[in-house]
């Protein structure tokens, strides 16, 4: 529920995992909750939205294919320009790209998993792209990258990562989440380790300081808000962004707080009892039990619109 009266919404931006679904299964009411938003675009209500995912594991299009899978309609953006005006899913590999490419990195050892390398190599134009995919050794190397990848998270590779560190490259990484939920059971079975303690664990041991290029950086939100077309959104309108997800730090702090959007925290996914009064993170606008509950407070309960 709301801790302060809700001002105007102007746009939503919304997580993934956690928020729409933890591993294969939706969390309850998303499915329909997200058809509700998008019929809502084309009656009276607007409320345009866009996906922002740190999900690094997978590429954008096997999540899509995930996604789609447990019922979400998304929508085809092939083909837009670099600018990313009017994309509707923005990700953590997506920000990495761009960021490799704006400071030239061409190397890159990538702590990713294979579907996650492929998109952020193929991402690199040209010739770019034909020197990162033929490095094999140390001193290739022009940074190191580093997302959710479980199957690389050995000593090897944590060893290999701290060498080319050591001679003062960049340690960029998706993000710095602690952990994750890999299914909907609420037990702590089911938590996971996120990338955010290898990418400590470099960070201590070679000296050096990662740039996270994910949410909650102040750059990846407001590259996702540049993304509104003016026929979507008014940059200049009082109304509110609103960010929602099941992590009250990297889904609602940073850049979230910096930039003033309206943050909802929802009980599903990683969320845990007492996350939303946690000593040192500023408290949510907003807690609900789920995403669903979240737009039926937006658009009222369908029940009692039919």
């Amino acid at each position: 529920m709301p801790t302060v009266s809700r001002p105007p919404i102007s746009a939503l931006l919304i997580d993934l995992s956690g928020t729409l679904h933890v591993g294969s299964s939706p969390t309850p009411g998303a499915v329909n909750a997200l058809s509700r938003l998008r019929r809502s675009n084309n009656a009276n209500h607007q409320i345009p939205f866009r996906f922002c995912s740190n999900t690094s594991k997978e590429g954008r299009v096997d999540l899509e294919r995930r996604l789609q899978s447990m019922g979400f309609e998304l929508q085809h953006t092939s083909g837009l320009d670099d600018s990313g005006k009017g994309r509707e899913m923005w990700t953590s590999l997506g920000a990495l790209n761009s960021q490799l490419r704006k400071k030239r990195l061409v190397r890159p050892f990538c702590l990713l998993e294979q579907s996650s390398k492929e998109e952020v190599l193929c991402g690199l134009s040209g010739a770019l792209q034909a020197i990162a995919s033929s490095s094999d050794s140390k001193e290739d190397y022009d940074s190191v990258v580093v997302g959710l990848a479980p199957s690389l998270f050995t000593y090897e590779h944590l060893n290999t990562a701290f060498r080319v560190l050591l001679d003062h490259k960049p340690l960029i990484a998706t993000h710095r989440a602690k952990y994750i939920r890999s299914s909907s059971s609420s037990s702590n079975d089911t938590l996971s380790l996120g990338p955010g303690p290898f990418v400590a664990a470099l960070e201590n041991a070679a000296g050096v300081k990662a740039e996270a290029v994910g949410k909650p950086s102040r750059a990846f939100f407001e590259a996702v808000i540049d993304s509104f077309h003016d026929s979507e959104i008014s940059h200049n309108s009082e109304g509110k962004v609103v960010i929602i997800g099941d992590d009250v730090e990297t889904d609602l702090g940073g850049g979230a707080v910096e930039l003033g959007l309206w943050r909802v925290l929802v009980k599903t996914g990683k969320y845990r009892p007492g996350d939303e009064d946690r000593l040192g993170v500023t408290p949510a606008d907003e807690v609900w039990d789920t995403f669903a509950d979240f737009v039926d407070s937006l658009l009222g309960p369908e029940d009692a619109l039919t």
